[in-house]
């Protein structure tokens, strides 16, 4: 993002994100091996280059401690400014600052460095995935023809242009759990994609499925260009605990053919499948409500999580 000042990030950021770089991270972050089950639009999973019975990757996973230490010093910073702000805030984790404010702008500068930060995390991710494949099957790079699909941020504040009340505003949108979803012709979307839409990623959860749509003009009209970007949990992390109690989750995984390694000790009880809404069920309702369009069901076959 063009707007990344690296004197608006503390040294504490900049010392963590140096540790993390080309690391997975923890909480629902993954790295998960699928196959092309079903192709729902031919003509657009052509232009993504996507076809039934290919193997998939999909890496979710963002800024790490570099992230969460911007967050934590501008939450630390905005809760003094609150008085400026002209009204009351019900919990201190909203505390927040004007975007046009001093501190609204070091804050969106900070966070363009996340970003950043971010996209080059998940590029080192990627490359380290395709060593792994060329190792372990022998094929070189040319052979392996593992191409980036696309590369999407799901928490992210950045300004775009959108049509309010029948006049065309340049606005700041902030999806927090939400992804864009930009329809064929959008001159935001690169020329491959152009002529499609954009691609959308929804994945699911562990156990089920993952889904990839493209961005639809309904989007534009009702959502600001957004789509969801996850099935949404059921269970708290506490509640996923106390529900996979007695339970052997990778097991019962490996019994539908998904293999699983996690480091974290908690990790797979609080991401058990259970734990997620179903996310056909969801994808079903966002492609009905003509925000996004369903292109390719993945079937997950082996999932890595922190």
């Amino acid at each position: 993002m063009p707007n990344a000042d690296p004197d608006a990030v503390s040294a504490r950021a900049l010392e963590r994100g140096q540790k993390q770089l080309g690391t997975l991270g923890s909480g629902n972050h993954f790295l998960e091996v699928g196959v092309v089950e079903n192709i729902y639009d031919p003509v657009v999973a052509e232009a993504f280059g996507l076809f039934a019975g290919q193997v998939t990757l999909m890496l979710h996973s963002g800024s790490r401690g570099f992230g969460y230490q911007v967050c934590d010093d501008f939450l630390a910073l905005m809760t003094k400014h609150i008085n400026k702000l002209g009204f009351d805030l019900p919990d201190r984790q909203l505390a927040c600052a004007l975007i046009s404010s001093p501190e609204g702008i070091q804050y969106y500068n900070a966070m363009a460095c996340a970003a950043n930060y971010a996209w080059a995390n998940r590029q080192a991710l990627m490359q380290l995935a395709r060593d792994v494949f060329s190792r372990v099957f022998g094929i070189g790079p040319a052979g392996l023809n593992m191409q980036l699909l696309y590369d999407v941020c799901h928490n992210i504040a950045k300004k775009e242009e959108h049509t309010i009340d029948g006049k065309k505003r340049f606005v700041c949108v902030h999806r927090k759990g939400a992804t864009r979803s930009f329809p064929p012709g959008h001159k935001a979307l690169c020329d491959e994609y152009r002529q499609v839409g954009q691609p959308v990623i929804i994945p699911g959860d562990m156990g089920t499925a993952s889904y990839v749509l493209v961005g639809a003009q309904k989007a534009m009209e009702d959502t600001f260009g957004s789509t969801c970007h996850g099935a949404g949990r059921v269970l708290s992390r506490t509640g996923a605990k106390k529900a996979s109690q007695g339970r052997a989750i990778n097991r019962e995984l490996e019994d539908k053919g998904i293999l699983v390694r996690w480091t974290g000790r908690h990790t797979l009880a609080e991401e058990m499948p259970e734990a997620y809404k179903n996310i056909s069920e969801v994808v079903e309702v966002v492609h009905g409500a003509g925000i996004s369009k369903k292109v390719a069901r993945l079937k997950p076959i082996a999932v890595v999580k922190g």
